[in-house]
């Protein structure tokens, strides 16, 4: 979208083409929207928050946060799908930790500032 297409001009907007190609791409904004719209449940953000500081299995995470095994583990396939976590087997355990996506990276240090006092 070019400058004078605009119905307003409000001055000189140096980088609007640019914006208006990255705006087009409406399948990256689908894919961000998609792991916010997973995040949006505070027992996810609990967990990716657990994780983020340990490893852990699903037996641990539910006894620290309370909560059923199966619904632990709906939360974790959902993290784990969004590539916010990633898991590794050892026998008959899975373990699961934050993965180093550049996604999970940016909500980890996201977490990590918002909770700066607590003690990790």
């Amino acid at each position: 979208m070019k400058q004078n297409q605009l119905p307003h001009q409000h001055g000189t907007h140096k980088n609007l083409e640019s914006l208006s190609e990255q705006l087009s791409d409406i399948d990256r904004f689908a894919s961000i929207a998609e792991i916010f719209k997973r995040l949006g449940d505070a027992n996810r953000v609990r967990i990716f928050w657990l994780l983020c500081n340990c490893e852990e299995c699903v037996i641990n995470i539910s006894a620290i946060l309370g909560m059923s095994s199966p619904a632990a583990s709906h939360h974790l396939r959902s993290l784990r799908d969004s590539r916010l976590i990633v898991s590794r087997r050892a026998g008959k355990e899975v373990y699961y930790k934050a993965s180093d996506t550049e996604e999970s990276l940016l909500l980890q240090k996201l977490l990590k500032t918002t909770f700066k006092d607590l003690p990790v």
